[in-house]
């Protein structure tokens, strides 16, 4: 993670980048997808058409509305950053990686989990469906002493999935920001756990979380849920989901940055952003579908043909999610330390006007979630 949101508007160099201080005060069937930013009232809708094969860049946007207010805030360009760039998954159970843990939780610091959800109807085809999911975290190598500035958790009661990544600036300050996400998720897991059942409202769990989080640091965050309808899912920030089916990338949740490595965040002061600016999605989703979910150590170092290219050995190998969230962590990680090759991080540094080569070394958390019968 690049830079700390809050008004110290603290820099963080990553290798011969230095973060710029910003001031701000399917398949044969379609899948339908709605995302909104409730912060300024903007809403999208777009469907997905995919062939079997098909690439999945074949976006169609029906719906765009944006206000002015949105227009000088962010720069955020949903149509060049929806396709495949910056995603979130939902739906799960467990906590991980130092988090608090809660009675229908588990709690440790080894570097996966497993376990199976089952869930409601889905809304396609109202077939029973259960997750069957796995999570695997690899923190910076620098940090790994201290569990690095990752954190993340499943859930069982509510189906539901949350991730978060401290923001590494902070350590500039003398500050752990991995502490400030570890209790944001512990949060969110007891406001999910007091939503009424079957009726799940997430900006208000991510909201409730943040107020009662106390901690110093700053992070960005994403939960996502399954629901009767599909995957329900809030963003606010650059970690994100992917949804993989037949082996392509179908849906990719957008990234949401002030500038270049200034991702949106939640942070101590109050004084960044509010989870009302978090993004909102709905997606459908069928059996044999596979979603993945993870912190930007992930999206960028890895290119969505990346990642379904290791789901699809992974499926015809028959490994299980842990295992599939395991080799996804682990090739992000050699990525990372890789000079030599493009990568999504190198390719915005680029696009931004930087001189720079290669992955991003960073925390990579990871979350496979094999949607079955």
């Amino acid at each position: 993670m690049a830079i700390c949101g809050s008004r110290t508007h603290i820099g963080h160099f990553v290798g011969n980048i230095t973060a710029m201080r910003l001031h701000y005060s399917s398949s044969a069937k379609s899948s339908a997808v709605f995302y909104k930013k409730t912060g300024f009232q903007n809403v999208c809708k777009a469907n997905i058409s995919l062939r079997s094969k098909e690439r999945p860049n074949n976006l169609m946007f029906s719906q765009y509305f944006t206000t002015d207010a949105a227009r000088r805030r962010s720069d955020l360009n949903p149509h060049k950053r929806f396709g495949l760039e910056g995603f979130r998954n939902l739906s799960l159970e467990c906590f991980s990686s130092g988090t608090a843990s809660a009675s229908n939780v588990s709690s440790d610091n080894s570097k996966d989990t497993e376990q199976v959800v089952d869930v409601v109807d889905s809304s396609e085809a109202k077939i029973h469906l259960k997750l069957n999911s796995g999570s695997f975290y690899l923190p910076h190598p620098a940090k790994a002493k201290t569990g690095g500035e990752d954190a993340h958790f499943i859930c069982t009661l509510t189906p539901a999935i949350g991730v978060a990544d401290g923001v590494g600036g902070w350590a500039d300050l003398g500050i752990d920001a991995g502490l400030y996400a570890r209790e944001l998720m512990s949060h969110s897991l007891t406001a999910l756990q007091e939503e009424p059942k079957g009726s799940v409202d997430l900006i208000r769990v991510l909201e409730k979380a943040y107020v009662r989080t106390k901690a110093k640091g700053s992070c960005t965050a994403c939960i996502v849920a399954l629901t009767d309808e599909g995957l329900y899912a809030v963003n606010l920030g650059d970690s994100g989901f992917i949804l993989v089916r037949n082996g392509c990338a179908a849906f990719k949740s957008p990234a949401q940055q002030h500038g270049f490595n200034f991702p949106y965040q939640l942070d101590c002061n109050k004084a960044g952003d509010s989870p009302s600016s978090a993004m909102v999605f709905k997606v459908t989703v069928e059996r044999g579908d596979v979603l993945i979910v993870g912190t930007d150590g992930l999206f960028d170092n890895l290119y969505d043909e990346d990642i379904s290219g290791v789901v699809l050995q992974a499926m015809e190998a028959g490994l299980g999610p842990r295992v599939t969230a395991q080799r996804i962590a682990e090739l992000a990680q050699q990525r990372a330390m890789d000079h030599t090759k493009s990568s999504p991080f190198s390719d915005g540094a680029r696009e931004a006007g930087f001189d720079y080569h290669g992955g991003k070394l960073d925390d990579i958390t990871v979350v496979v979630s094999y949607i079955t019968e």
